[in-house]
């Protein structure tokens, strides 16, 4: 069958707004890729993985472990008691990097994933660019605790922001529920006896 002389100028015309639709696809994958290229350099320069990454140990000693790369403190990990901690020594880390204690209390480094559950799957691209300038977590409102540095993250401009989101949603998500932060002893002491601890 051919198409009549009516129907030439509507084929036409699909035929060249299919074409714009895939170049506009098409660019805005590029587009999409570029930013994503971005948000891995400001991820690495960043450090993010040396916190956000669970070390094990390898061949020539403690290594990242690139299969749970950037989910946080592993949920299975249960840590014993932080180390005491005086004014010369006031901060420490775990062995896996990615549990801290301090003067703030005991933090653990979140999953960056894009899980929907235990990650930021569900977070927008406004929710990740909100908490990086506001150092509060997405729904609870929490600060973002140390040693996460959001002031400096913080200041970097938009763009660089939302390559950073980019990135890490184009990573595997990994299921893993990291423990909740728990504030320094004398702080819990404190609200129970109907203080804030601020």
């Amino acid at each position: 069958m051919h198409p009549n002389s009516k129907q030439k100028p509507v084929l036409v015309t699909a035929a060249i707004v299919g074409a714009f639709l895939s170049s506009g696809a098409a660019l805005a994958e590029g587009n999409n890729a570029a930013l994503i290229k971005r948000g891995a350099l400001l991820v690495g320069i960043g450090g993010c993985a040396d916190c956000h990454t669970p070390f094990r140990m390898g061949a020539n000693g403690p290594e990242k472990d690139m299969s749970r790369g950037l989910s946080g403190h592993p949920e299975q990990l249960k840590l014993g008691a932080p180390p005491k901690l005086d004014n010369d020594w006031n901060w420490a880390g775990s062995t896996t990097m990615t549990a801290f204690v301090g003067p703030w209390g005991t933090t653990y480094a979140a999953n960056l994933t894009p899980d929907r559950e235990t990650g930021i799957g569900a977070w927008k691209e406004k929710d990740f660019v909100q908490a990086m300038r506001t150092g509060k977590h997405v729904g609870v409102a929490r600060p973002i605790m140390p040693p996460m540095p959001w002031q400096a993250v913080g200041q970097l401009p938009d763009s660089d922001l939302r390559a950073i989101y980019a990135y890490l949603k184009a990573q595997p998500a990994v299921k893993n529920k990291v423990p909740e932060y728990a504030p320094p002893p004398n702080a819990a002491a404190g609200a129970a006896g109907g203080r804030n601890p601020g």
